[in-house]
């Protein structure tokens, strides 16, 4: 009896915990929006009914995509590299990615705010090499929103990836060169199809921390480049709009969950392993 009831045992702390600090926070929110008096869809279809806000959401869709594709590609060619390094370089690289996570968000947001400023690095350093005749106005811009959003989260993808990758056995590889396959066809078969699971988790972790983010677009993107995080602390903090609030929290949860099971099912299609 007693080894019967022993996993239930041990995972019920965990699964209490989860239950009162995730399912039912999330669930409270989810209920809250399907409360309403005047309807159980009418704060989804205020919300929808409105342009500033239909903006928001796909402008939060459209950022966080670009995110997720360019750290993608930076974080799997910097991992790659790192998991083909001897020990001891390899632990440093390692190191090097790490630490820019040793600092808060806020700190990395406002590095980006003396790099992008009128009177800052970037236009100081081109208007001294005479490529510019007046400064660029670079801040409050999708560009500066997404550039940043790399820089904080390439890191992740990096150690998400490198592990796997170094996980790969070199004699598969090799083995499908010599067969003749080129490299591409060795990438494309062999290197993405094996490295299929820390790429999805590296992804997940990407889209979701852009999705969600409030300090990068609220420093670097303003009032002009509002995103869900953004307009979801206004909801709730400036208006008390708490029903609003609740529903564009739903709306990125629904979005979030799509995300994942899309990911998922590609996982499952490149390598049925992988999922």
């Amino acid at each position: 009896m007693v080894k019967r009831l022993s996993p239930w045992l041990l995972a019920g702390p965990a699964t209490l915990l989860v239950l009162i600090f995730l399912i039912f926070p999330v669930g409270s929110t989810l209920f809250a929006t399907l409360t309403d008096a005047k309807g159980w869809l009418a704060p989804y279809m205020a919300f929808f009914n409105s342009s500033l806000r239909r903006t928001v959401l796909m402008r939060t869709i459209e950022i966080s995509l670009i995110t997720t594709v360019i750290s993608v590609v930076l974080g799997f060619i910097a991992a790659y590299v790192v998991a083909h390094m001897p020990g001891r370089l390899k632990s440093i690289m390692i190191i090097a990615a790490v630490f820019p996570l040793l600092t808060g968000v806020v700190v990395r947001s406002f590095a980006w705010l003396i790099l992008l400023g009128k009177n800052g690095i970037l236009n100081s350093a081109l208007l001294s090499l005479g490529l510019i005749a007046e400064p660029f106005s670079m801040l409050y811009t999708k560009g500066a929103v997404i550039a940043a959003m790399v820089y904080l989260f390439v890191p992740l993808m990096i150690l998400t990836l490198a592990g796997v990758l170094e996980g790969i056995p070199r004699d598969v590889v090799e083995a499908a060169s010599s067969l003749g396959a080129k490299p591409f066809a060795v990438f494309r078969q062999v290197i993405l199809p094996l490295a299929m699971p820390g790429l999805i988790i590296g992804t997940v972790l990407v889209f979701t921390g852009s999705f969600t983010s409030y300090a990068t677009p609220q420093l670097l993107g303003g009032e002009r480049q509002m995103m869900m995080g953004t307009f979801l602390y206004q909801r709730a903090m400036v208006t008390f709009d708490w029903t609003g609030a609740s529903t564009v929290a739903a709306i990125m949860v629904v979005v979030t969950i799509a995300i994942v099971v899309l990911m998922t099912r590609l996982a499952r299609r490149m390598n049925p392993m992988a999922a």
